[in-house]
Parts: structure tokens; C-alpha cells; sequence
């Protein structure tokens, strides 16, 4: 088969290092394609400042307001990292139980159903009633959010263990309890990394609409009173933090996962 029929022999032809500069440049190139793309509808639309203000005027007001900005998304950031935690505790604490015990499988898995069908913005003026206008609602709110995919994340990979290496291990006489910390919990732990990579992804979700219901604190509350006296720049400054946030959160969780389980298969990698 020729070079040019192959697409890993294409990809593996090309120099180390310049694949090396491709992967250092590429977020760079994004970026200065956004912000072009950005800049371009600004022009073509002729859209108001307070409607679409120009990146310019959002990056000076990142650079004048930088300490307010920065003081409102440590309160973003610490719910959202707490929220995430919290719900995966709570997502890996349902999904054992769901996966050994039947009963637990049977009761629990239509309550977890019915939750998904209840408006997670209408849960958040109850948390900030039962729980406050501090830290507590919005850190309940970003694990309510997360709670679900890790769970079901979770359970899936605990469920669809090799039943061949069940069958092997209770033939040497291993317990039900080895068979969970020996083999389903290693199985499925590349499943429960995959349904942790969604929850860090929408995990800023909780904490900022919590702040939007009720806060005195945190971007969402930022947002908010900027939306209220269209400060428009305001608005797309706290978007642009909470965006770059998002990704660094992603990225760091997703090294951290891939270097604690190196057997997890990588389908996207080109075949050696």
C-alpha cells in the first residue's frame, strides 16, 4: 500500500519536531481564529457596542477590571471544583451498589431517571433557600450536574465487565469482594473517566446559574448585574474567563486520567 493511501504513514512522515511546534501552535491558531471570526461578524453586522462590543473592548476591560474579575471567579472556581468532587464521591458511591445488588439497581435507577426530568434551574432557588446564599447551594447545584454522568458513566462500565474474567476468577475461589476491588472497579474505571471528563466539562454550569438565582459572589453574580446595566464587555469578559477555565480544568483532568490508567484503550490513536 502506497504512503498516500495511508493516513498513519502521512502522519508518521512528518518530522518530530515539526509535529511537536503543529501541537504547541494549534490552541494558538484557534484562538486567533475566533477572535478573527469574532472581529468579522462585529464588522459585517455593524451591531451596537452594548450588543456585540468588539474584542478589543473586551480585552481592555479584562486588563482595567482584572481585580474585580479575578475576585469573583476564585468564588466561581473553588464551587465549581468542590461541586466536581463532591459529585463524583456521591456518582461512584451510587453506581457500586447499583452494580452488586439488584434491589439497589431496581429502586434507585428510576429515582436517578426522575431527576434528570426535573429542570436543574428549577432546583436552584430551593438549594439557595434550604442552604444559603454562600459557597453551599452553588457547590450543591454544580454536583447535582455532575452527579448523573458519573453515575451512569460509572455503573455502565461496572455492569459490562469481561464475564469471562468472572468466570476465571470464581473459579480460583475469589470473593465477591475481590471480584470488585480486583476486577470490575480496574475495568470500569476507564468508563468512569469518560463520564468525569463530561462532568468537568459542564461542572461550571451548576455554580453559575446557582449564581444567577441567589449570590453576592462569583462570575454568575458578575453577569448578572453587568447584563442589568448593559455592560455588555463585562459580560464577554466573565464568559472568556469562565470559557479558559472550562478547557484548563478538562485538560488537567484528563492528563491526570490518562497517566492513573494507562490500560484504558485509546481508539483514536493511529495502530503501531
Amino acid at each position: 500500500m502506497s504512503s498516500q493511501n495511508n493516513p498513519h504513514i502521512n502522519a508518521k512522515s512528518i518530522p518530530l519536531s515539526e509535529r511537536r511546534w503543529l501541537k504547541l501552535a494549534r490552541p494558538v491558531i484557534i484562538v486567533v481564529a475566533l477572535i478573527a471570526t469574532w472581529q468579522a461578524l462585529v464588522i459585517m453586522t455593524g451591531a451596537p457596542k452594548y450588543m456585540l462590543p468588539p474584542p478589543a473592548d473586551v480585552w481592555n476591560t479584562l486588563i482595567s477590571r482584572h481585580d474585580v474579575l479575578f475576585d469573583h471567579a476564585r468564588y466561581t472556581i473553588a464551587e465549581t471544583v468542590i461541586g466536581l468532587f463532591a459529585g463524583a464521591v456521591l456518582g461512584t458511591l451510587a453506581a457500586i451498589p447499583m452494580a452488586l445488588f439488584s434491589p439497589v439497581r431496581f429502586w434507585l435507577m428510576p429515582i436517578l431517571l426522575v431527576s434528570q426530568a426535573i429542570p436543574f434551574f428549577a432546583l436552584a432557588p430551593l438549594l439557595v433557600l434550604w442552604l444559603g446564599f454562600g459557597l453551599a447551594s452553588k457547590i450543591a447545584m454544580a454536583a447535582l450536574i455532575i452527579f448523573f454522568p458519573v453515575t451512569v458513566a460509572f455503573f455502565d462500565g461496572l455492569a459490562r465487565t469481561e464475564t469471562g474474567w468472572l468466570d476465571l476468577a470464581r473459579t480460583m475461589g475469589a470473593s465477591r469482594w475481590r471480584l470488585l476491588t480486583h476486577i470490575r472497579l480496574p475495568a470500569a474505571l476507564p468508563a468512569f473517566a469518560s463520564g468525569f471528563r463530561v462532568a468537568t466539562a459542564v461542572a461550571p454550569i451548576g455554580a453559575v446559574i446557582g449564581e444567577w438565582v441567589g449570590s453576592s459572589h462569583g462570575l454568575g453574580y458578575l453577569m448578572l448585574h453587568a447584563n442589568a446595566r448593559v455592560q455588555i464587555d463585562m459580560v464577554f469578559a466573565c464568559l472568556l474567563i469562565l470559557c479558559a477555565f472550562s478547557i484548563t480544568q478538562y485538560f488537567i483532568v484528563d492528563r491526570i486520567l490518562r497517566a492513573a490508567l494507562p490500560w484504558q484503550p485509546d481508539s483514536l490513536k493511529p495502530a503501531r
